[in-house]
């Protein structure tokens, strides 16, 4: 028997045992291990991150495993996931919760440590195995973020197989998992999150991110630039949830770069634009000797100078938006885009458009006093998600202060191909039987109640 057939046979029989002899009380203690043995091994799992993938910031990826572990916990300490959910006073409806099975979780080189510890959190919090397929150059990372959450799970006599990682990753293991698992849970690049989608099974993918960002008017543009300039900077701007492109009021000009700078990013003139540019994009995407490096090596490459400890690079549009300038599109590098607008409606037509060329359905952001702009942005926006007033980057995947469930895979709805709008977390690993008898003592409406 093969690889791939033998880690599914061992996970099937692990999920029946562990469906059969895990309570509620036992599978949320299991979630809380879980978490916290990525909290408690952040700095070396980070430290061999950036050493193995040679990408991101070591201090930004400490925070990213002790906070998204932290936040996961949190969103995930009080939700019934085992036997009866609720029952329906009104119509005695009674909903039960079911395991899906086998998940696979594909995850990926950008964030390889806390994508498998979200994803096996989720499994197990709904008592299914998983296995992980990491992508092959963060595999030694991955597999340590595994083989230390298995070891503190040992007291708690998990059967063996429920967590299983691939440890030779390729491509055709990765997808003989995608056939013979029940679920895909699949985070990276759009040609694996296609695979997921065609391989028979049911899926959730995720889409491409291109976050644009609306500042409006009478706002503190120091404070707003400060914020957009740690998100770009988060991870040496690996991070889907990034900020990517901000619009202003062009009458601000001025005062926007002058905030943008003191925020310590590098204003390009129009000739350093093209060269930086050039140095960033091979063939319409963004060129893999950047993607996660700092801004100085950027710098070099594009030859150009910008003073030590610059935290972004800013690349002001050429007039245009969309297809029409590339520096529209998704930069996987702390390099962003600038757009003047001149009324509120220019700067939402600017950040769908550079939207609709990339990133559609994904997240974007404003910073505004405006309710009612606010409103019309979530409204006009085809977006997933609004982050208000705050770090895209750190925020938008979730945090324990604004509503959206904390993940690493941020489903984009149809806009981006996706068969979720929100982001993943445990309840979308779940079947729900729904017993649903006949309540005699609710009365019918006649005809005439229903139409009038």
């Amino acid at each position: 028997m093969d690889e791939i057939k033998l880690m599914i046979q061992k996970a099937r029989e692990a999920q029946a045992y562990y469906e059969a002899n895990f309570d509620q009380e036992a599978v949320d203690k299991i979630v809380k291990i879980v978490t916290k043995t990525v909290y408690d091994h952040a700095e070396e799992l980070a430290k061999l991150a950036v050493e193995e993938t040679k990408m991101g910031v070591y201090e930004h990826k400490v925070a990213k495993n002790r906070n998204k572990s932290k936040g996961v916990y949190w969103n995930l300490r009080d939700k019934k996931s085992v036997g009866i959910l609720g029952i329906d006073e009104k119509t005695g409806m009674i909903e039960i919760a079911k395991p899906m099975g086998v998940v696979a979780g594909v995850t990926p080189m950008t964030n390889p440590v806390v994508t498998p510890m979200s994803k096996i959190a989720f499994a197990l919090k709904t008592r299914n195995a998983i296995i992980i397929s990491p992508h092959p150059k963060s595999k030694e990372c991955s597999s340590l973020t595994v083989k230390y959450i298995l070891e503190a799970l040992k007291p708690m006599n998990i059967p063996d197989g429920l967590v299983q990682i691939v440890a030779e990753p390729t491509l055709d293991k990765t997808q003989e998992l995608m056939r013979e698992c029940d679920v895909i849970v699949a985070t990276g690049g759009m040609p694996m999150v296609k695979q997921a989608y065609s391989s028979g099974k049911p899926s959730y993918g995720v889409g491409a991110g291109n976050v644009q960002v609306i500042l409006d008017r009478n706002i503190d543009y120091y404070a707003a630039a400060e914020k957009v300039v740690t998100g770009r900077s988060f991870d040496n701007g690996i991070i889907c949830t990034g900020e990517q492109s901000f619009s202003y009021p062009e009458e601000m000009h001025d005062v926007v770069m002058d905030a943008f700078t003191k925020a310590g990013a590098y204003v390009c003139n129009k000739e350093e634009r093209e060269k930086v540019i050039s140095a960033i994009f091979e063939d319409g995407h963004t060129a893999r000797d950047v993607v996660g490096q700092f801004p100085a090596y950027i710098a070099k490459k594009a030859g150009i100078s910008i003073p030590e400890g610059t935290r972004v690079i800013v690349v002001e549009s050429n007039g245009k938006f969309g297809v029409e300038d590339p520096i529209s599109k998704e930069k996987m590098c702390p390099v962003m885009g600038a757009f003047p607008y001149k009324t509120f409606e220019d700067a939402l037509t600017i950040a769908e458009t550079n939207l609709r060329y990339e990133g559609n359905g994904h997240s974007a952001a404003i910073h505004s006093n405006n309710q009612g702009n606010i409103i019309k942005a979530g409204t006009t926006l085809t977006v997933s998600r609004l982050v208000v007033n705050a770090v895209s980057a750190t925020t938008a995947g979730g945090a324990m202060q604004n509503g959206l469930a904390v993940t690493n895979t941020l489903g984009c709805g149809s806009w981006g191909n996706n068969s979720l709008s929100e982001n993943f977390t445990y309840k979308h690993l779940m079947n729900v039987t729904r017993v649903a008898p006949l309540k005699l003592t609710l009365p019918i409406p006649s005809d005439e109640e229903i139409w009038k």
